[in-house]
């Protein structure tokens, strides 16, 4: 038996979730096109039809979408990513194009597209130096207390009082480095190099992957090499380090993101750990049940998936617009329009296909197709 928030409860939590993350994430967008002099038709928050908004002195139509999946901000002039101009375009009056998105040089193009993912960096900074600046950091040495006996460590030949300095070259300096790094790479062989006494050594280990299933049902498999850490201090932070240490906390989080993708995409971990809208949903419900700082700790997890994904290179993605302007600046001229017509439609097939995917994901994930047989036999 399993604890299991309602779903009204579980809905309310992924709106309170999703809703403030998109927002902030095209604020980006807005914000660094303001600075730039491009005039924001619409902010949307939603897809679909509008069951709310207000048009400001600027002209900007402010809307909420009754599909709450996603947001845009709408600029003059935003509607040919490959800078070519169009008849409309180019009869518009001097002084309303000069204010449109094409209008500007590709640097500041790039700029506006890459604001909204990096507001989603900066939100997930500012909540984990609140949460050092109020609890602390939890810091580990990357010292080795005791060695299981007959673990992969073991066998290796790893003992007490071993220091560990880098994994597969990656340098180590707290025990929580070592535990995400073996965490990630269940049955891979990895280098270990240690310190014992004066001496520099390395190991090689292959973790074994060990399943865990949490109060809520939700399995996770993790590497583990059988050794344990001393006793972990959290540390006061002092406030000029309070930006560093968040920004650590966050590209940590960021590397592990990439990790794991990798890992999906070379088979070494199974796609149905990918989760979707639903399975945001069920542990965004999960993580309010138990408390107010689980939330926003999740809050900040979101926030930098979002900005990760936002950031990959697939075409109708900020990632993948970020691509083209890379392009353009380089090239010094546009990407050739029917060379993005294909890049759009394939982007389009692909996202559409990881939904689909994602979202068959998550009902599997929940029984619901199993519970469905049963209800018809």
């Amino acid at each position: 038996m399993t604890d299991s928030p309602g779903i009204l409860f579980t809905i309310l939590a992924f709106l309170l979730v999703i809703g403030p993350l998109i927002f902030v994430h095209e604020l980006g967008h807005y914000l660094a096109g303001r600075w730039c002099g491009v005039k924001a038709d619409v902010f949307s928050i939603g897809f679909g039809r509008e069951i709310a908004g207000y048009t400001d002195s600027r002209g900007t139509r402010w809307k909420l979408g009754w599909i709450p999946m996603g947001g845009y901000v709408k600029f003059a002039g935003d509607m040919n990513p490959a800078s070519v101009p169009t008849p409309e375009w180019l009869a518009l009056p001097p002084e309303e194009r000069a204010k449109t998105f094409q209008a500007k040089p590709v640097w500041q193009r790039f700029l506006i597209v890459f604001a909204g993912p990096f507001t989603n960096f900066v939100v997930a900074i500012g909540i984990f130096m609140a949460f050092f600046a109020v609890y602390g950091a939890p810091r580990t040495p990357s010292v080795v207390s005791a060695v299981i006996e007959g673990s992969p460590a073991a066998r290796a030949g790893m003992q007490p009082g071993d220091r560990i300095v880098a994994i597969e070259g990656r340098p180590i300096e707290r025990f929580d480095d070592l535990a995400d790094m073996i965490r990630f790479r269940p049955d891979e062989r990895l280098r270990i190099d240690l310190v014992r006494g004066s001496e520099t050594r390395s190991l090689f280990v292959v973790p074994v992957a060990n399943v865990e299933r949490d109060r809520f049902g939700n399995e996770f498999r993790k590497g583990t090499i059988g050794v344990m850490s001393g006793p972990q201090v959290v540390v006061p932070v002092p406030l000029h380090e309070l930006p560093v240490e968040a920004t650590r906390q966050t590209f940590g989080i960021v590397r592990m993101m990439v990790d794991t993708l990798g890992q999906i995409v070379t088979g070494r971990r199974s796609v149905k750990e990918l989760g979707g809208p639903i399975k945001i949903a069920q542990v965004s419900g999960q993580q309010a049940s138990l408390g107010l700082l689980n939330f926003v700790m999740l809050m900040a997890l979101i926030s930098i998936n979002l900005g990760f994904i936002n950031l990959l290179p697939i075409p109708m993605l900020d990632g993948g617009h970020l691509v083209f302007y890379l392009f353009e600046g380089i090239a010094r001229r546009p990407v050739p329009e029917r060379a993005m017509e294909w890049a759009f439609r394939s982007g389009l097939a692909v996202l559409l296909s990881f939904m689909i995917f994602v979202t068959l994901n998550d009902i599997l994930s929940l029984g619901a197709l199993e519970r469905l047989a049963g209800l018809i036999g």
